[in-house]
């Protein structure tokens, strides 16, 4: 039976500016500022795409190129925390070097036209230790997180420092910040003081002052020269945030904090279609604002895109499910999409040696199993999602002031439900978008087959006739104007308009979907003489062997003297897509690009690479272009680097622990070194001269460490020893793994306080593979 949605008569939506709190202007006098459903610069609607990277936690040495693959990923914003404890660990001694030089990290966002949102604290989270707050506040003759001379003397004196370090960088004086976040779940949650994390739990203040407190914290911020275009705070879980401030949502569906049904987590209800910005809608269990949803815009900063390892919460985060939550909040009515985390991280090590990660967490990593691992690894959750950033980002002007439309009771789908369809429209009654969703948590969906969904608009109907495999979700555009061309609808997902020697459209086809195409009456499409095409059925696609099949094709539609090349592709190659200022890229390799020039980032040492439009030629030493096939779309290059990856011995000179050597020149002719360790066992631990590099709860995926940040201390590394299991060779190095082992049948057994003692029934620890991978950079396009 088929599915059918009235959009003629929705209901106006009133967008109106909202006022000063969230306005500002730049040196230029550009404006920035707020309607309630939106953000604008200019007047004209943006559509925010932010991504979560913690710079204190990423080697400094990997910032620049890590804030380029964020872009190149389709994002417009950084998100950072300020951890307080990472810059004032000793009490009046403040620290803002190396990896903790909070402005060049601006500063470097700013050169690649990033925008910044700062989450200032002075609580943060972030699975910090203490929440962020040094140890020697807990000494204090005050609470933390409540308003009193003491405290807020300390804060101040704080937000002086982080003040300085932040002159000339907001949005009103041409830098990139555009918002800063005060605290983090203001009266919603705390964290635990860690020194007392194992022998007892003391819970720091959460809050009790309301919009009092967050708006004397933002009156301080400001008269310490803190002054952003606005000020966020989060909103989540009953949290206060003051009319002054935008209030900032989120999402989570894998969460190590929800109650197990069986043993197993239920799926949850993220993966519902919501109606987040229209008053009186019953939506998810997680949003009850103290403003009504039409008064201000539906933003998040928190929407999962991955999730931590903690010790008792081991899994592996299903990647595909990125991309189908930020069609689920699109649809649903947000127009600032935030991520949390975007880029994993590490944490620094403490001056005492002490640690900064929460204690239920590894020592180190804070790599969240993020769409960009914590040593820059790509991953298959950043190039599914790309597509859907370019999407948002690139026809933002007329999406965000779209209405969201649900069919009767899809806000009240059961998470559970394997039956029924979800689906939602964003649409001003004429023109818009079809989002598809058949992707849930904690469940498989089935493929769907001879699905119809029938929108009825002011213009006409349209009658979407689908498949679409499990896990997948869709974005079918419905009268949407291409410079001038009507698409009356498609099933195909939008990408990106570029407007080169002729204007194009790039679309991709959802798994499971033919890919058709149906333009205004009077077009024609020289390929099929008609006003329709199918990708799937046509002649002329170029397959590619090189990314295993993958299929692309391309047509021209002409219509009252106007022209436009449509370029399709499945999702397997959009997945290989980026847009870069001379055109497309195709590869499995990263893509950066400042504008002038494109570098590939890789482990393998024979890539191939694929361009669009024809006139983009590699023009890089390492490139070979490649003969063409008798149906080209795409121009075909081999890039190579020369291959370098080292030999390697390993020696278990005790038990459990083993030490990995390779000679110190390894880093001759690479970017970085990551060294990747497949175990059995419960915790790995990377030590290079007795400092704790990198560790590992152990889920049953590869443990991975970047070595860039540590390759002086690996070349300067004597030899020898004086109990002699060190090499003697002074060409080679050498890092220890201790693997704690898989204990079965532990437990502690206290004679008295003073005397514990552990009894094992089995232990279970091998290394099974040890492998050192090069990491290569290899330019590919210089501009002339």
């Amino acid at each position: 039976m088929a599915e059918i949605l009235n959009l003629k008569s929705i209901p106006q939506k009133s967008i109106r500016p909202l006022d000063g709190h969230f306005r500002d202007t730049d040196p230029e006098g550009r404006e920035l500022s707020f309607t309630n459903y939106y953000m604008q610069k200019e007047q004209k609607p943006v559509f925010v795409i932010t991504g979560e990277m913690h710079f204190s936690r990423v080697y400094e040495g990997y910032w620049e190129d890590e804030i380029i693959k964020m872009k190149m990923g389709g994002l417009n914003t950084v998100a950072t925390y300020l951890f307080w404890i990472h810059h004032e660990e000793e009490e009046g001694v403040f620290d803002f070097s190396g990896r903790k030089d909070l402005r060049r990290f601006i500063e470097l966002c700013g050169k690649h036209g990033m925008d910044v949102i700062l989450r200032l604290g002075p609580y943060s989270h972030g699975e910090c230790r203490n929440g962020g707050f040094p140890d020697w506040m807990y000494s204090m003759p005050f609470d933390v997180r409540k308003l009193s001379d003491g405290y807020l003397y300390y804060v101040r004196r704080y937000f002086t420092e982080v003040g300085k370090q932040l002159q000339g960088l907001f949005y009103r004086d041409g830098g990139p910040i555009i918002a800063c976040q005060i605290d983090n779940e203001y009266m919603h949650a705390s964290s635990c003081w860690q020194f007392s994390a194992h022998a007892f739990r003391e819970i720091m203040h959460g809050g009790s002052e309301g919009d009092a407190y967050m708006l004397a914290l933002r009156d301080l911020a400001l008269s310490c020269g803190i002054t952003p275009a606005f000020f966020t705070a989060t909103a989540w879980g009953g949290a206060i945030v003051p009319d002054e401030m935008m209030p900032m949502w989120g999402g989570y569906a894998f969460r190590p904090w929800m109650p197990m049904v069986n043993g197993v987590h239920p799926p949850t209800d993220e993966y519902v279609y919501q109606r987040f910005h229209e008053n009186g809608v019953e939506t998810t269990y997680d949003f009850h604002p103290r403003y009504l949803p039409e008064d201000k815009p539906y933003c998040c900063c928190e929407i999962g895109s991955g999730m931590m390892i903690g010790y008792n919460f081991r899994f592996i985060y299903p990647m595909r499910s990125v991309d189908a939550i930020a069609n689920i909040k699109i649809a649903s009515g947000c127009n600032l999409l935030g991520y949390y985390m975007y880029h994993g991280g590490s944490n620094p090590v403490m001056k005492c040696g002490g640690f900064t990660n929460d204690g239920s967490l590894p020592k180190i990593s804070y790599d969240y199993q993020a769409p960009l691992g914590e040593y820059g690894q790509v991953r298959e959750s950043y190039l599914r999602s790309k597509c859907v950033h370019y999407f948002a980002r690139d026809f933002g002007e007329i999406l965000c002031p779209m209405q969201t439309v649900t069919p009767e009771g899809a806000s009240e789908i059961d998470p559970s439900d394997t039956e029924t369809l979800r689906y939602a429209v964003r649409t001003d009654g004429e023109t818009g978008f079809l989002f598809i969703d058949n992707f849930q948590d904690h469940l498989d969906l089935p493929d769907r087959k001879n699905e119809e969904i029938i929108l009825e608009t002011k213009r006409g109907e349209h009658i979407f006739r689908f498949d679409i495999d499990g896990g997948e979700n869709a974005i079918l555009p419905f009268d949407l104007d291409l410079y001038g061309i009507r698409l009356l609808q498609a099933t195909a997902q939008p990408v990106t308009m570029i407007q080169g020697e002729f204007p194009s459209a790039v679309f991709f086809v959802p798994d499971g979907m033919e890919g058709t195409f149906e333009f205004e009456e009077d077009a024609v499409i020289d390929e099929t003489g008609t006003n329709r095409y199918c990708f799937r059925d046509a002649p002329g696609k170029q397959i590619l062997p090189e990314f295993r099949n993958a299929e692309i094709s391309s047509f021209m539609v002409r219509c009252g003297g106007k022209r436009l090349c449509v370029l399709v592709m499945d999702r397997a190659l959009s997945d290989r897509m980026y847009l870069t200022e001379q055109g497309l890229v195709f590869t499995d390799a990263a893509v950066l690009s400042d504008g002038d020039t494109v570098r590939i980032e890789t482990r393998d040492p024979e890539n191939p690479v694929c361009t669009w439009p024809e006139s983009f030629t590699l023009t890089g030493a390492s490139a070979e272009r490649l003969p063409d096939p008798s149906e080209r779309v795409l121009t075909r290059f081999l890039v190579r680097a020369v291959p370098e990856e080292p030999a390697i011995s390993v020696e278990e000179p005790a038990p459990h622990r083993y030490f990995v050597r390779f000679r110190k020149d390894a880093f001759s002719n690479v970017k970085d070194l990551i060294l990747a360790v497949n175990y059995a066992g419960d915790v790995g631990n990377a030590f290079i001269e007795h400092t704790l590099v990198s560790d590992n709860f152990n889920n049953g995926t590869t443990w991975e460490t970047g070595l860039r940040e540590y390759r002086e201390l690996i070349e300067n590394q004597e030899p020898g020893n004086a109990w002699g299991t060190r090499s003697e060779d002074p060409e080679e190095t050498e890092i220890l793994l201790l693997i704690v082992p898989d204990k079965k049948g532990a437990r502690i057994v206290v004679d008295n306080l003073a005397a514990e003692k552990e009894l094992v029934d089995s232990v279970d620890e091998k290394i099974s593979q040890v492998r050192l991978l090069p990491v290569y950079d290899i330019p590919v396009y210089q501009s002339l």
